[in-house]
């Protein structure tokens, strides 16, 4: 296959997993944010069990295609011998408070995007030049100065599997034993019978957990070129981070915007991470006409706007900072086991509480 076929085979393979992605979570209402906001709400852990479930699959799924030797997760960019806890933190935090001011993360928002919503496009385009800026502008700076330097190096791998090798656990029965043990807990926790998860709660865990494996399948495996031809260097075709990738959706925006913005350069290219975005917006729209649910929708008012313009902003740096958003990180970067992923979910979901909490507060003193 000659490398343009290859590159356009990867695009639209990233295409279809976003479709696939956004046409499920839009007919099941896959939202993590909704979904911490159920729980401290009302006490429904329905929304919860979903991405329980989806981590879940996506854990259990990467693993096996690592340990049969069709991906090697050490070539993502979770498993990076720094684990830079306060970047993640901070940005899990921020990313985690900036995703209920603006009604849902990154994967959300394009979601919303697809089913009518003005404020989801005004909430992509403050998040993605955050997200630049955050990258290389003067956020880049704060980060690289700031917040990077605290970190620790961990020369065997950040990853739970080689943590454990490391004090002695043999590498091949580390990576199977986190898998079963995280993957299976997470199984059980889903599949409670007390408010179980329902049909179609089911369906989008094991859906969305999927086509996170996928994406590792697409970008690590078919995407992989041992020696590119004009490098003469391993690569894998079509990314941003020059690595292998799956679903994430925060940089991905930036780079979007960046795509747009700079079209007649030649050297700005579709990559896995746009086409697959642009496959949410389009799967989501899609299932919003076949279900008569798509909705124009606009901001309520000037505190409304305001909530949204910020949370935008959070996202969009905590995102870059964080390497990630609910699915980068909570799914994407879980699924490879890393230590950073964790924390950083964790984070997130402090952050939110934290969000859910300030709204509280304020609608009090409003009263």
């Amino acid at each position: 296959m000659a490398p343009l076929d290859s590159s356009n085979s990867i695009l639209w393979l990233a295409f279809a997993l976003g479709l696939v992605f956004g046409a499920v979570a839009s007919r099941t209402r896959f939202c993590t944010m909704g979904a911490i906001g159920d729980i401290v709400n009302i006490g429904d852990w329905s929304r919860m069990r979903m991405w329980l479930l989806a981590i879940a699959v996506a854990i259990l799924g990467t693993s096996a295609l690592h340990a049969g030797g069709q991906i090697d997760l050490g070539k993502s960019i979770y498993r990076t011998p720094n684990f830079t806890w306060l970047s993640y933190l901070v940005g899990g935090v921020s990313f985690g408070f900036g995703m209920v001011l603006a009604s849902g993360c990154g994967a959300r928002t394009l979601v919303r995007i697809g089913a009518g919503s003005v404020k989801a496009l005004v909430v992509f385009i403050v998040l993605g030049l955050v997200a630049y800026m955050s990258m290389r502008g003067v956020l880049g700076v704060f980060r690289v100065n700031m917040l990077e330097p605290a970190s620790m190096h961990l020369a065997g791998g950040q990853d739970l599997p080689a943590l454990l090798a490391a004090v002695g656990v043999a590498p091949a029965v580390a990576l199977p034993l986190c898998a079963l043990l995280i993957g299976g807990s997470l199984l059980m926790v889903a599949f409670q019978r007390r408010a179980g998860l329902t049909p179609d709660g089911a369906v989008g865990g094991i859906v969305i957990g999927l086509a996170v494996v996928a994406g590792w399948y697409v970008s690590g495996h078919l995407g992989h070129v041992a020696e590119d031809p004009d490098t003469l260097q391993e690569a894998f075709i079509a990314t941003n981070s020059g690595r292998m990738e799956s679903l994430s959706f925060v940089a991905p925006q930036a780079y979007t915007l960046e795509l747009l913005m700079l079209w007649s350069d030649s050297s700005r290219r579709l990559t896995f991470a746009i086409a697959s975005g642009l496959g949410v917006v389009v799967g989501s729209l899609g299932h919003a006409l076949a279900s008569g649910s798509f909705r124009w929708e606009g901001f309520r008012d000037l505190e409304d706007t305001a909530n949204h313009l910020a949370g935008a902003a959070l996202m969009g740096f905590g995102g870059v900072v964080a390497m990630g958003c609910t699915i980068g990180q909570g799914i994407s970067g879980v699924s490879t086991l890393a230590a950073g992923s964790f924390l950083t979910l964790f984070a997130i979901i402090a952050g939110a509480i934290l969000a859910l909490k300030y709204q509280y507060w304020r609608a009090e003193r409003a009263n």
